[in-house]
C-alpha cells in the first residue's frame, strides 16, 4: 500500500513540492497507523505498527524514519552528544529536520552527490573546513562508498575537535574486509558488495583496525532489536579524539 501511494504521488506531483510538504502528506496517510503498540523516537508518534519495506526495514509512516535513523537519534540523546558544532554526512530528512531546528547547536549537513538535504557538498577525502572544527561528526553509511577510505578517516580526525566524538556505521560482515577495486560495474558491485554504489564490505574488526591509524580511542557498541521502537540490531563505532 505504502509503495503504491508513494509511486502515485511521485508520478502526479513534482518532487520538490512533495519534499517541501512531506510531513503534511505523511500525516494524512499515517492516520491509519495510529495506535499504542509502537513509538517513533524521532517524531514521538504512537503507532499501531511500522511500515515494513521490501528490504525488511521498518519505516515510520509519520516522519519517514528508518530503523537505523531512529536508533541514531536515540543514541545521540542517551549519550548526550547533541551539543556544540555538528557535521552530519548525508542525513535522512527526518533527522535533518529535527537537528536543523535545534537552536542550541550549530548543525551542518553535507552531501557530495546532491542526493540528500545538505548545506554543503564536502568531499570527505578533502573536507573544506579548518582543523578542530566539530564537536560531533555523524558518518553513517558513507565509508563503504569511498575508495580512498583511509584518506577520509584522516580528514574526519583532522576536523574533529580534541575531545570530540565521531559516530560511524556501515554494513558489516564476519571475517576480514572485502574490497576489489577491479569491480567497477554497478552489476558487479551489487553482486560483490550488496549495493551498486558500494566499493567494499567492512568487518567490525577490519574497520577498527583501519581507523586505529588515526583514532586512539575506538569503541564498538552492539545494540539489540527493540520491537516497540522499531529498532533493528545495530553495531555502531564511537571514535573519540583524545585531548592532546
Amino acid at each position: 500500500m505504502y509503495k503504491a501511494v508513494k509511486k502515485l504521488a511521485l508520478t502526479v506531483l513534482p518532487k520538490g513540492f512533495l519534499v517541501k510538504n512531506e510531513l503534511f502528506f505523511r500525516s494524512l496517510f499515517a492516520l491509519r497507523y495510529k495506535g499504542k503498540n509502537h513509538e517513533c523516537t524521532i517524531c514521538n508518534h504512537s503507532l499501531k505498527k511500522f511500515i515494513t519495506l521490501d528490504d525488511g526495514d521498518l519505516l515510520c509512516p509519520f516522519c519517514g524514519s528508518r530503523a537505523r535513523t531512529r536508533r541514531l537519534f536515540y543514541i545521540l540523546n542517551s549519550e548526550e552528544l547533541i551539543k556544540g558544532n555538528i557535521l552530519h554526512f548525508s542525513p535522512s530528512r527526518s533527522l535533518y529536520r529535527v537537528l536543523k531546528n535545534n537552536k542550541t547547536i550549530q548543525y551542518a549537513s553535507t552531501d557530495y552527490e546532491d542526493e540528500f538535504i545538505a548545506d554543503h557538498a564536502y568531499d570527505i577525502t578533502n573536507i573544506a573546513c579548518e582543523d578542530h572544527t566539530f564537536d560531533l561528526i555523524i558518518c553513517y553509511h558513507i565509508l563503504e562508498h569511498i575508495e580512498k577510505d583511509q584518506k577520509a578517516m584522516q580528514e574526519l580526525h583532522r576536523v574533529l575537535k580534541p575531545g570530540g566524538v565521531c559516530l560511524i556505521q556501515t554494513p558489516f560482515k564476519e571475517g576480514e574486509i572485502y574490497e576489489d577495486f577491479s569491480i567497477v560495474s554497478e552489476e558487479g558491485r551489487l553482486q560483490a558488495f550488496g549495493q551498486k554504489d558500494h566499493v567494499r564490505i567492512y568487518s567490525v574488526k577490519g574497520l577498527k583496525a583501519r581507523l586505529s591509524n588515526y583514532f586512539a580511542s575506538i569503541t564498538s557498541k552492539e545494540y539489540a532489536a527493540d520491537t516497540r521502537k522499531g529498532f533493528t540490531p545495530e553495531t555502531v563505532l564511537f571514535l573519540k579524539k583524545n585531548v592532546s
